[in-house]
Formats: structure tokens, C-alpha cells, sequence
């Protein structure tokens, strides 16, 4: 699908999966139980204690396509692209339980998103911590269920986003032209987060840094300049202290792996708004460029926009800058993917 240029789009929406991880579960009880036992050590149980009935009321939102719909129409907003919550990732599974989970979200959030194929561009998984199977299963993703791209974490396991076993996926992705959505899902700091909701508030936007400076840093991006990658969360941390990184390029021949400084990449990666601070907002536009910018939301979670569209109408950006952003930059991303 591709959303006319004047729909307001939201490119970070999420879907959960009830049917799937009871699957997942009825086949790997003990793993499920090791992982819910690590999300505690990592959000600490004052945090879980909150997480689990928040997102309890939300299951509703996450799930039923009418109330979707509606929440959009409040928040003025035309088309949502819709990815799996992060806790559907399952970077744990072992490779048939995980190619098998990947391809069910694909059927699963092919067929949500086609309830309302005028209003929600749908992106499937792959299961990461695999990378012999990653190609496979984004082809499933964008040719097999018709979705725009796939939605990724920061890691999984021992695979960073700089390892040489998934050169293959990035060159599929950039041949289909289609999109990957960088979303992290937890933090490798552990119980050093593990209080004060510091998992998400700190630990989110770390790892949005670290992953996006292992691709930059890797030179993944200039062997593969196809790329339609979008960074969740304004891109964590890295846009902010992106000097630091463009130093240590310039001084340290250990740092030299992209054949640029590493700047001049964040024009080439597209950020969605989720940064909750207009003064933030406007840094990222400075330093990636307003066509790289998309409007996000986290849809329905606690640490989303409640607003998105009036969030970037009062940022004071220029009203073309702000247009870009609400609608013609994603459905420029859109237009690029291929039926091949």
C-alpha cells in the first residue's frame, strides 16, 4: 500500500499477539518462563508492577481493529503503520520455534492490518538472533504477506546489527526497497535499570545508539545505500551526542569502518518523533534534515504521544517542515518499495 501524500501517517503503532504468544508459550513453557524471570531482573518488580495493568487496559487498542480506528480519528491521523509489540520478538526462541513465530505474526498482522487496508500499512517480523533465516522470512514479510517492511530489534543474543551474517538481509532490504523499523526490546545494562522505570526511560534510548552506531560504524550503510531504515524514539541518544561519535571517526583508526564521518549517516536513517520535547524535536530536524523525519507515536503505550499531531503542529517548526513530517515523508518512504 502506498498512503496518498495529504494522509497524516504514524509510522510507530503496535499490535499484540494474544494468540500467538499462548502458542509460543504451549511450546517452549520453560523458555517463556526464563525470559518473563529476565524482564523482571531487568525492570525490577515496582516497574512490572505497573507495566502489567497498563498495558492490560490497552490490550483492547492493541488488538481490536474498530477501537484502533477510532483512537486514530481523535488523534487525527489518517494511516497507521502497524508493527508487533516488541514482546513478540522472542530473541530466545531456538531457530525452528522462531521461524515459525515469524512467520505467524506475518499472517497475523497481514490479516489486522487488512481489515482497513485504506488506513493501516502493516510491517512484519524476522527472527533476528537467526540470520540464516532472515532473508527467508523477510521475503515472507513483504512478497508472501504483502506487508511494507519488518520491524527489528537492537540485538538478539549474541547477533548485533553490525554482524557480518546479516550483509544478506540488508542487501534483500534494500533491493525490495522496503522498510525496516528499528524498535528495541530491552536493555543489555540488566539490573542496573532495574528501578525507576529507568529499562525504557534510560535503557530504550541507549539502545537505539548502540545499534545504530554499530550499523554506521560497520559501514553497513555505505554497502548497502538503499536502505529505508526508520529508528524508533528519535533515534535514542545517538542524535544528540552525534559529535562524540564524528570525534572518535576523525582521531581513532579503530573507529574509521564507515568511509564517512559518522554524522553525515543520520541524513540517511529516518527518525520517527516519539522524543517527547519540542526543543528535541527540532535538534533531530537540525541534524538528519526534515525529510528524515516521521511522525510516531508508540500507539497505545504509556510512553507514547497521547497527541502526536498536535505535538509536532506546537514544536514551532516551519509549516512545510511540519507538513513533511506529518504526511509526505512516510508516504515517500512507502513509495519506494517494490512488488519484487
Amino acid at each position: 500500500m502506498t498512503a496518498p501524500p495529504q494522509s497524516v501517517t504514524d509510522v510507530h503503532a503496535h499490535l499484540l499477539l494474544p494468540g500467538l504468544h499462548a502458542e509460543v508459550a504451549r511450546r517452549a513453557p520453560d523458555l517463556v518462563a526464563e525470559a518473563a524471570a529476565l524482564e523482571l531482573v531487568r525492570h525490577g518488580a515496582d516497574s512490572q508492577a505497573v507495566s502489567g495493568p497498563m498495558v492490560g487496559a490497552r490490550v483492547p487498542k492493541l488488538t481490536d481493529v474498530g477501537l484502533r480506528l477510532a483512537a486514530m480519528d481523535a488523534q487525527g491521523v489518517d494511516v497507521q503503520w502497524v508493527s508487533a509489540s516488541p514482546n513478540h520478538f522472542y530473541p530466545w526462541a531456538p531457530e525452528g520455534l522462531a521461524v515459525w513465530a515469524a512467520a505467524e505474526a506475518n499472517r497475523l498482522i497481514a490479516e489486522h492490518t487488512a481489515q482497513a487496508p485504506d488506513r493501516l500499512v502493516g510491517l512484519g517480523l524476522v527472527p533476528l538472533q537467526h540470520p540464516e533465516r532472515v532473508v527467508e522470512l523477510l521475503d515472507d514479510a513483504v512478497l508472501g504477506r504483502g506487508l511494507a517492511g519488518v520491524e527489528i530489534s537492537s540485538f538478539a543474543g549474541d547477533v548485533e546489527l553490525s554482524d557480518e551474517r546479516l550483509e544478506r538481509f540488508w542487501a534483500r532490504a534494500a533491493e525490495l526497497g522496503c522498510v525496516v523499523f528499528l524498535h528495541p526490546f530491552g536493555c543489555s545494562l540488566d539490573e542496573r535499570l532495574d528501578r525507576f522505570y529507568l529499562a525504557n526511560t534510560v535503557g530504550q534510548p541507549v539502545e537505539n545508539a548502540v545499534a545504530l552506531s554499530h550499523l554506521i560504524f560497520a559501514g553497513v550503510l555505505d554497502r548497502h545505500p538503499g536502505l529505508r531504515l526508520v529508528a524508533a524514539h528519535g533515534g535514542g541518544y545517538l542524535p544528540t551526542s552525534i559529535g562524540r561519535s564524528d570525534h572518535a571517526w576523525r582521531v581513532r583508526p579503530d573507529a574509521r569502518g564507515c568511509a564517512h564521518e559518522p554524522s553525515s549517516y543520520l541524513r540517511r536513517i529516518w527518525f520517527d518523533t516519539v522524543v517527547h520535547d519540542a526543543g528535541a524535536l527540532r535538534h533531530l530536524i537540525e541534524v538528519a534534515g526534515e525529510s528524515q523525519v516521521v511522525l510516531g507515536s508508540d500507539f497505545p503505550f504509556d510512553m507514547g504521544l497521547e497527541d502526536p499531531v498536535a505535538f509536532v503542529e506546537s514544536a514551532g517548526l516551519a509549516p512545510q517542515t511540519a507538513e513533511r513530517i506529518l504526511r509526505s515523508n512516510a508516504a515517500a518512504l512507502l513509495g519506494k518499495t517494490v512488488d519484487a
